[in-house]
């Protein structure tokens, strides 16, 4: 991004539109200098559930191949429908193509439709966080391991074969969503970067006043997680997302200016704010998004 803004800026594009559609946008988003460009990765999501919704490691793929510099990753993927051995393949398959370029965004995931689409009724908060905790590390031992064999409570491989790995040495980097004490210790085990959308029990969309309080707050709690496993904070980015539950700081150039600033001030790395749709959810001015980024 522009030298303006003090830490780096990504943006979501979600993925309700086909690609002839979606594809500029993908394109338009490089050009604007974003440091990162995210999906969604949901069967179906929330009020969007009826209309058009594509899969999260097609769309990716398709971005790289339209693309050259901006880093593209998911935000975030869960274990709630996917085991870590194919998904590892289709990992390290979209780093090959992005030549190095993925991120992978990843969290417990929750309650919606996610989690009843296959059948069944939705894990409990204690079995998402255990089957969270297990996929993380499987996924990770997976794409550093030519070779594995290993068996989990939930998750476990026989004689897996991930050549050629990832292009990304030892394995592309990990965004860990987290705001749970095991999570955060997750994040601090395995993680490249920390994911937060503020505090989730609040009604959106919550003011810059209100949402960086409670963004520090859960920045102390990293610090002690990562003290905890005897990690450096500072070696450990931090990756704030805005719209689902903050404000998205959209509305004029000098309020995203001023939410970079504060969040900057207190060890944020980085904001994601999400490209404007023409309804709900994530609506904004096309015009003042363009005037924010295009410097």
């Amino acid at each position: 991004m522009p030298p303006r803004f003090p830490l780096r800026v990504g943006v979501v594009i979600l993925p309700d539109r086909p690609w002839k559609e979606a594809g500029p946008t993908w394109e338009r988003a490089e050009a604007l200098g974003f440091d990162h460009a995210w999906t969604y990765d949901h069967l179906a999501w929330r009020s969007l559930r009826e209309g058009p919704w594509f899969g999260a490691i097609p769309t990716l793929t398709a971005a790289a191949m339209v693309t050259s510099r901006v880093r593209l990753g998911t935000l975030v993927a869960h274990p709630t429908y996917r085991h870590p051995m194919p998904f590892a393949k289709e990992l390290i398959t979209l780093d090959d193509i992005s030549a190095g370029r993925l991120t992978l965004g990843i969290g417990a995931g929750g309650t919606g439709w996610d989690s009843t689409m296959l059948g069944g009724p939705p894990w409990s908060l204690r079995e998402r966080t255990d089957r969270f905790v297990e996929f993380v590390e499987l996924t990770d031992q997976l794409l550093r391991s030519p070779r594995l064999t290993a068996e989990g409570r939930h998750y476990s491989v026989s004689e897996a074969r991930t050549a050629p790995g990832c292009t990304q040495r030892p394995r592309i980097p990990f965004a860990v969503a987290a705001t749970g004490p095991r999570g955060m210790r997750l994040a601090a085990r395995h993680g490249q970067a920390w994911v937060t959308t503020g505090d989730r029990t609040k009604k959106p969309p919550v003011p810059l006043s209100e949402g960086r309080p409670d963004v520090a707050a859960q920045l102390a709690r990293l610090d002690a997680a990562c003290a905890e496993v005897g990690r450096d904070p500072a070696t450990l980015d931090r990756i704030v997302v805005l719209g689902p539950t903050l404000d998205g700081g959209l509305s004029s150039v000098d309020a995203f200016a001023e939410a970079a600033a504060r969040y900057a001030e207190i060890g944020v790395t980085d904001l994601v704010v999400h490209w404007p749709r023409d309804g709900e959810p994530f609506r904004a001015d096309r015009a003042v998004f363009e005037r924010i980024f295009a410097g």
